[in-house]
């Protein structure tokens, strides 16, 4: 089951797909857990990447007055992890996200539908997204 997007997710999302992830999963925990309502689990190509969307988010987010209320691993490069309080971002490189799989751990969640924030390329050819 999908979960529609709302725009004020899109506000949170738009940065990522701005700087080409690998891969982009936003997944409603609203119902699983109290700590967050939506879990975004961004994939990049390397860590590099990873720490270059993640400050990139952080300073997009910042220029909407949006402020988190925590953040580490941002300069690391393997997992970055950025808190908005009811919007948690996970930034991972493929290895590590691999390593923890928290889509597998959060199977019971549904996803939330991303297609209209994906490329018009990326829409053709995955259905995925």
């Amino acid at each position: 089951m999908n979960t529609p997007l709302t725009d004020d997710l899109k506000r949170y999302l738009v940065p990522a797909f701005e700087r080409k992830a690998l891969s982009i999963t936003a997944l409603d925990v609203s119902q699983l857990t109290s700590y967050a309502d939506i879990l975004i689990i961004i994939e990049a190509l390397s860590s590099r990447q990873v720490t270059a969307i993640a400050g990139h988010m952080v300073k997009k987010l910042k220029a909407q007055k949006i402020e988190s209320l925590g953040a580490e691993g941002v300069k690391s490069g393997d997992w970055a992890l950025l808190d908005y309080g009811h919007v948690v971002i996970h930034i991972f490189d493929s290895d590590t996200k691999a390593l923890y799989d928290l889509e597998g751990f959060w199977t019971d969640a549904p996803r939330i539908d991303l297609s209209q924030l994906a490329p018009p390329e990326s829409r053709e050819n995955d259905d995925d997204f």
